[in-house]
């Protein structure tokens, strides 16, 4: 899977699921050596799980919450991404958008009646998300150390580290 091209979830929510699919186990693969980043990384595999493990005619509320937490999941690794030198239109937040646009889209199927897209998009993006967090997340990670950036308080030690920087790639790894 190449993860700086556009990743398209529809092509993985079309397939019919397995029964070894309907987990996705946290695992030290997916540290990417920033702390904050991580625990953030956890509750998002977390809530893929509770997503999975909630029958479907039940999962609305579930994914309604999952989606938000998304939201806010992205929103901080782009907070961090423009305070460290990204330029706003880097392959990363790209990525992102994607994903939430796909996501707000299920949504609307479901009610429609196609009760089981919700686990196919949780599945899918089960599949997606340990390179995601391995390429483009670990790099993100990596850059915000090099640059002494605490994902905690979300601040510089240093704001001379990042001047006249702007970054359009993924991060430490490139989109080519």
């Amino acid at each position: 899977m190449v993860f700086c091209a556009a990743f398209t979830p529809y092509t993985a929510m079309t397939q019919t699921a397995t029964p070894s699919s309907t987990f996705m186990p946290w695992t030290d693969s997916l540290h990417t050596g920033d702390a904050r980043m991580d625990e953030t990384h956890q509750e998002f595999v977390d809530m893929i799980n509770q997503i999975l493990a909630t029958p479907e005619d039940q999962q609305l509320p579930v994914y309604k919450a999952f989606l938000n937490h998304t939201v806010e999941h992205f929103a901080q690794e782009e907070r961090w991404m423009l305070a460290t030198g990204f330029s706003a239109d880097n392959c990363h937040a790209e990525h992102h958008a994607t994903i939430l646009e796909t996501m707000r889209v299920v949504e609307a199927h479901y009610l429609d009646s196609d009760k089981t897209i919700i686990t196919r998009m949780a599945e899918a993006l089960a599949e997606w998300f340990p390179g995601h967090a391995n390429s483009m997340d670990a790099g993100l990670a990596a850059h915000l150390k090099s640059v002494g950036f605490d994902s905690v308080t979300e601040t510089l030690a240093d704001p001379s580290a990042i001047k006249n920087v702007t970054m359009s790639g993924c991060g430490s790894v490139s989109c080519s």
